[in-house]
């Protein structure tokens, strides 16, 4: 797999941008992709040291609209740990709006 295919997009939400300030970033992967395929595309896009990576799979909740009821798609999500002193550039901005 590509380091594109693996990495979908980042997670936008309060949590990860919590979790940005303390040098910890939220994406949502490929289903299939493995601990170690991430952490190769996250240096390779990012030109970061990965210290860490957790994954996780967000299971579907039921949503209804109207009388029609259904589900949401179930994801993966992986949360990484780059090294000290390092930023992933699509994060960066976010630190401002906090302060």
């Amino acid at each position: 797999m590509d380091a594109t295919q693996v990495i979908i997009r980042p997670v936008v939400s309060e949590k990860s941008y919590v979790l940005a300030t303390v040098g910890k970033y939220t994406f949502r992967v490929h289903p299939d992709a493995h601990k170690t395929q991430i952490r190769a595309a996250v240096e390779e896009l990012f030109d970061v040291n990965v210290l860490e990576v957790r994954t996780s799979t967000v299971k579907s909740k039921p949503k209804r609209r109207g009388t029609t009821s259904g589900r949401t798609r179930s994801w993966k999500k992986a949360i990484v740990q780059v090294g000290e002193g390092q930023e992933i550039p699509i994060f960066a901005s976010l630190q401002g709006i906090e302060e």
